[in-house]
């Protein structure tokens, strides 16, 4: 759900990191955002809960260039992670034009990671989306763990439609930027097929 804003010749887009609780999601933001330039984004809000936490922050990479002469301000998302905070997740998920879960590698959580998975399929059925059709990218996280699953095995059961995949440790900020470049990628791609009746 593209915004524009014409007086700051601006196009808004949202982007939404959705996985199981503590899988790495608000590790993300928090590492574009230290690694984003003043100038360039806006304030980190972080709503929280007793348990979780919701992130987020918009910003303006300048090296994406521009659509139809527009600059695009990237407005980056997380879901809380826990299953009954799920009116939350649904709201948030409203409007997102692109997708990232941040799966959690750990075999312990491999069931959390499913449970979350279906959930946002659900969620964006009911918010008029469809994870078929949407950008979205996988991110195997926690890649350092021992007991992390090996990858051919996470991707039989996460794999959703041949979506890029990238392996991750967020907290070192391996593969958070690879992830983040790669749906703003195809974010914009859709947003290109979808604006040029912009004039």
């Amino acid at each position: 759900m593209v915004f524009i804003n014409y007086a700051a010749r601006e196009i808004n887009v949202k982007i939404v990191y959705y996985g199981p609780g503590l899988g790495g999601k608000t590790t993300n933001l928090q590492y574009i955002y230290e690694r984003t330039s003043p100038d360039q984004k806006g304030k980190l809000i972080s709503l929280a809960t007793e348990t979780e936490r919701t992130l987020f922050f918009d910003f303006l990479p300048l090296d994406l260039g521009t659509v139809k002469g527009f600059r695009i301000r990237f407005h980056l998302y997380t879901v809380p992670g826990q299953v009954f905070y799920d009116a939350s997740r649904k709201l948030i998920l409203k409007g997102a034009d692109g997708v990232v879960f941040v799966a959690d590698s750990q075999r312990e959580r491999m069931d959390a990671n499913i449970e979350s998975l279906n959930n946002l399929k659900v969620n964006l059925r009911e918010n008029g989306l469809d994870i078929r059709t949407i950008p979205y990218v996988l991110q195997l996280n926690k890649r350092d763990l021992p007991s992390a699953v090996p990858v051919e095995e996470m991707l039989r059961v996460l794999h959703v439609k041949g979506e890029p995949v990238f392996e991750a440790v967020a907290t070192r900020g391996i593969g958070v930027f690879e992830t983040l470049k790669t749906i703003a990628r195809l974010v914009l791609q859709e947003l290109k097929k979808t604006t040029h009746a912009m004039g």
